[in-house]
C-alpha cells in the first residue's frame, strides 16, 4: 500500500490512520521509503531521510533494543516507559510487559506485540525470548 497525502477528515485520513487501523487488526506495520529503503516512525507523507514521497507500509521484524527506560510510580501499580530502537532503525516509545518494571534495562532485547486494551490496540514490547 502506498502512503498518500491526507485529504478530508483528519481522524480517518491522517498519515497515521493506516498504522492505527492495522494495529486494531493485530498487525504491526511502519512506513518504508521505496527510494532509500529506510523505515521511519511516526508515519509521514514524506520520507524524513531522503524527502521522497514514494512510501509503502512494511511489517518490521518487531525486534529491538531498549534505548532508555524509566519507571512511573502509581498507587494502582508501577509501569515502565521506554524508548526502543527497532532493528530497522526507528525509535519508538512504549513499555515492556511481562517483567517487573524495575527489571527493564538499557540494552535488553525485546520483541513488539500488539496488545488489546478495551477497544484500543497498543504496541508493546516483551523480552525477545518470550512470546505472549
Amino acid at each position: 500500500m502506498t502512503i498518500a497525502p491526507p485529504s478530508g477528515d483528519p481522524a480517518t485520513t491522517s498519515a497515521d490512520a493506516h498504522y492505527f487501523q492495522r494495529l486494531s487488526e493485530g498487525v504491526f506495520e511502519i512506513p518504508q521509503c521505496r527510494d532509500c529503503g529506510r523505515h521511519h516512525f511516526f508515519p509521514r507523507v514524506v520520507c524524513p531521510h531522503c524527502g521522497s514521497v514514494a512510501l509503502q507500509w512494511a511489517a518490521p521484524s518487531g525486534l529491538g533494543t531498549v534505548y532508555s527506560t524509566t519507571v512511573v510510580r502509581k498507587k494502582d501499580g508501577d509501569y515502565n516507559v521506554c524508548l526502543v530502537d527497532l532493528d530497522e532503525g526507528p525509535r519508538m516509545m512504549s513499555c515492556v510487559i511481562g517483567v517487573d518494571p524495575d527489571a527493564v534495562r538499557i540494552g535488553h532485547r525485546v520483541r513488539a506485540q500488539v496488545q488489546r486494551k478495551g477497544e484500543d490496540a497498543l504496541l508493546v514490547f516483551a523480552p525477545a525470548g518470550e512470546r505472549q
